[in-house]
């Protein structure tokens, strides 16, 4: 008698947990249509975002409309920025004790909120060295730094200069300041010094980001082998299209 009853309460126990699970699914797929709209909304583009939603229970966090933790990732992010695309593989999205009623996660209307979000992403170095609109121009990272490599014409001698950039988040921007080239081969004369030094103040700008979703803000950046790592974070912010 005993073991049949324990039998029947594991079996109970095994389809709470498929009831659980089953839900939590429901629930990310719902989730998940409502950022591809917040994507679209930011005139970007992306792979079908990947949503999980943790916490457990989940019917318990549903009851409560209230969920511990939801991530996302998007992968194969297309922004704009002046006309040009810009790349970023992969945008992982943390969003912290976020609310969204069982009636908005079933019908998709309302509202879905989260008290914090926090993002990463990797901007592609072909993407920002487009934007810098030099030819032949690359970027890279060496020992933790921007590193450039880039043609240049000085006093008619085509010669390649490389050196290192200080990288800072400047009203929501990449600063760029490249402040340590050198050409071997560079005539040593005051007015190849100049001119290269030119070029070096030529490419030190503030480089503008695409609109990242979840009204996130950039405020750390960080040169990679991958790319330019992105940090960012936004509070009290819907992760849903507005309606």
């Amino acid at each position: 008698m005993l073991i049949g009853f324990v039998v029947l309460l594991l079996v109970l126990v095994g389809l709470l947990v498929v009831a659980d699970r089953v839900a939590a699914g429901v629930a990310e797929r719902a989730i998940a249509d409502q950022v591809r709209q917040e994507v679209a909304k930011q005139d970007a583009q992306s792979a079908a975002p990947r949503v999980e939603v943790g916490g457990f229970p989940f019917l318990n966090q549903v009851l409560a409309g209230k969920y511990e933790r939801i991530s996302i990732q998007l992968t194969d992010v297309q922004g704009n920025v002046q006309g040009d695309a810009v790349s970023v593989p992969r945008l992982d999205v943390d969003a912290r004790n976020v609310t969204a009623s069982l009636d908005t996660l079933r019908s998709g209307q309302g509202d879905v909120v989260a008290e914090s979000v926090d993002g990463r992403g990797t901007v592609t170095y072909d993407s920002l060295a487009k934007l810098l609109d030099r030819p032949g121009l690359t970027l890279g990272e060496r020992d933790g730094r921007l590193a450039v490599t880039a043609p240049v014409d000085i006093l008619g001698v085509k010669l390649t200069v490389n050196g290192t950039a200080d990288v800072a988040v400047t009203d929501g921007k990449v600063a760029l300041r490249f402040n340590d080239l050198n050409a071997e081969g560079l005539p040593n004369l005051p007015l190849a010094r100049s001119l290269l030094a030119n070029y070096a103040k030529g490419i030190s700008i503030d480089v503008p980001l695409p609109e990242l979703p979840f009204q996130l803000n950039v405020r750390k950046v960080q040169p990679t082998p991958e790319g330019l790592m992105v940090d960012a974070d936004a509070k009290d912010v819907p992760i849903n299209a507005a309606r």
